[in-house]
């Protein structure tokens, strides 16, 4: 009578029986292959890292290379005795033990009691404990002297999920070897390999699917593959694992991508409420965003380099086409709000709610701009008037003398001249302070920018105003040209044109506020109407003047129009919504 031969799960059929069979983990095995070669085996070995990464695989497989026929070596033949026994399960010498469920200081007592008695049949008596941080602190303790001298036939070999709960004074005792997530890569090419012995066919982008949501462990990939092998039978679409696995397509995660840095609330908005009718898994949704984006930033950072990623072809044709969408630091600042999010989403209440508020603010953290780069715009604005305000001036001087020359943006030496309206330094300081009375009051909102300048000559009907290099595109415009050309024609001065440069006052020079009191013959002139009124003060309203200086009054309407407040309200995409003194 001939038995049935019972079925085995893919992910015990296809397990790793040689250090090259495992997949991901290539730093480990070729360690573990030099050591065998090189002949330096210690004592005690220590693996690490997430579920189904193959920790216990490996330590199976360095076990089958340490005892095989004529062993220790890696080359063992696929029909060693001694190696399929270990392989099965059978092997007296190598002893596999769950430190879960063997973990009081009674089990641990017996283990040390039988390291003493050499292998039956073997080179070494190996003990291999998985899940060794489940073992109580009693038990850690009666291991550690064996653990510290062991006899020579004894090789410990330790596999954990949680590296740090095991005891330090153990660990030291060990060779560590931390294992990594598998790539998804690798994942769906090892997949693809599985299907091809099982006569299954199915589409790439469908193991790509079953590779993401196994978050790089191999063994669940493999148990997922199975469950749609009994679902679907021998044909494997991309739609039978989204269903079944509450995940995203790729075209709509890239979609969604998208629709993200092209700031397209609706489109957002839109792409998600389809992708929760649909019943996807929100989390695992926030988490493959995350990953697509951080594969964006890699692109653009490395310049293009797909070397850097592990990703489908899908993917790298999508993060192609929208590599002009954002730059690096747009996708940092998404990168920052999608990770909060994903950080908050188990403790959410309204998962939907969460996600849609989250996705809203990545659109809008990549329409915004960083500190530095609102510096650098302004700064860009302001070379930009300087240079016109220089270009206006240079063409405005060109019109009004043919046959001169701009003045060079330099303190030019005074020249006198009798037929030309000349005003010599003390003449010109005196002008200069009423000028500047008369300007204050005139321009509020431009008074302490006037108050640090200095004038620097007046000559052929240019008055040139020097102040620091800083201020330059904040004063030189159209609209204080025009104020000061009115305020000094008061004074008796027709036709000046004005010019401002880079020759800021010394510190202690600095013109202090004008003080509001008589100035002479000096008229008092509004912006917007000239008064000749030549009346002078009471002497005791004078003095009340001195003592109370009168603050002055900021005309709102004339700050809303201020030049520079319209350029940083069409920065910043702004409005005023209330002028306070």
């Amino acid at each position: 009578m001939v038995l049935p031969v019972s079925y085995q799960v893919i992910a015990r059929k296809y397990r790793p029986q040689r250090f090259s069979d495992v997949v991901g983990q290539d730093h480990v095995s070729q360690t573990l292959a030099n050591a065998i070669s090189s002949d330096r085996i210690a004592h005690a070995y220590l693996f690490c890292g997430p579920r189904g990464t193959g920790k216990t695989t490996l330590a199976r497989i360095f076990a089958k290379c340490l005892n095989c026929t004529d062993g220790p070596r890696i080359d063992f033949p696929d029909d060693d005795v001694k190696a399929n026994e270990i392989a099965e399960g059978r092997s007296i010498d190598v002893l596999e033990i769950d430190g879960a469920s063997n973990r009081g200081i009674d089990e641990i007592r017996e283990l040390r009691d039988t390291v003493m008695y050499a292998p039956a049949s073997s080179k070494y008596k190996i003990y291999i404990i998985d899940e060794v941080h489940m073992l109580t602190k009693e038990a850690f303790n009666a291991l550690l002297k064996t653990l510290e001298e062991p006899p020579e036939h004894v090789k410990f070999m330790f596999a954990t999920t949680e590296p740090e709960k095991v005891l330090p004074t153990i660990m030291s005792r060990c060779q560590r070897y931390d294992l990594r997530r598998i790539p998804v890569n690798l994942i769906a090419s090892h997949l693809k390999f599985i299907c091809g012995n099982e006569s299954v066919n199915a589409e790439e982008e469908a193991l790509y699917a079953i590779s993401r949501g196994a978050e790089g462990c191999m063994r669940d990939a493999e148990s997922a593959l199975d469950q749609l092998i009994s679902f679907c039978g021998d044909n494997i679409t991309e739609a039978d694992v989204l269903s079944m696995f509450g995940l995203t397509a790729q075209e709509q995660l890239f979609s969604l991508a998208d629709a993200i840095l092209a700031v397209d609330s609706t489109r957002v908005l839109t792409e998600l409420n389809v992708l929760a009718g649909q019943g996807k898994d929100l989390g695992r949704l926030i988490g493959d965003l995350l990953g697509h984006m951080r594969n964006r930033l890699v692109f653009t950072v490395s310049k293009g380099d797909l070397g850097m990623l592990e990703i489908s072809e899908a993917e790298a044709n999508a993060i192609k086409r929208g590599k002009e969408l954002a730059t690096e630091k747009d996708l940092a600042r998404v990168l920052d709000v999608l990770t909060d999010c994903e950080s908050r989403l188990r403790l959410a209440t309204s998962k939907k709610i969460l996600l849609e508020v989250s996705l809203l603010k990545a659109a809008q953290a990549k329409a915004s701009m960083g500190l530095d780069e609102v510096l650098d715009k302004l700064k860009k604005i302001k070379n930009e008037d300087a240079l016109i305000s220089v270009q206006t001036s240079s063409k405005a001087s060109i019109s009004n003398d043919h046959n001169k020359q701009p003045a060079p943006i330099v303190k030019p030496a005074p020249v006198v001249k009798p037929d030309q309206n000349v005003v010599d330094a003390s003449d010109l300081d005196g002008l200069w302070k009423q000028l500047l009375a008369a300007a204050s009051k005139a321009s509020p909102f431009m008074q302490t920018y006037f108050q640090r300048s200095q004038p620097v000559s007046f000559e052929n009907g240019i008055f040139v105003i020097g102040l620091s290099a800083d201020h330059l595109a904040l004063v030189d415009n159209q609209r204080n040209h025009d104020m000061l050309a009115k305020q000094i024609e008061v004074l008796g001065h027709d036709n000046v044109q004005f010019r401002f440069v880079d020759d800021p006052p010394p510190e202690d020079s600095v013109t202090k506020p004008p003080v509001l009191e008589p100035i002479g013959d000096l008229p008092q002139v509004d912006s917007d109407v000239v008064s000749n009124d030549d009346s002078q003060p009471e002497p005791n309203e004078v003095k009340k003047l001195k003592r109370e200086p009168q603050p002055e009054k900021l005309d709102p309407e004339e700050f809303k129009n201020d030049s520079l407040i319209q350029k940083a309200l069409e920065l910043f995409k702004g409005r005023i919504v209330e002028v306070r003194k």
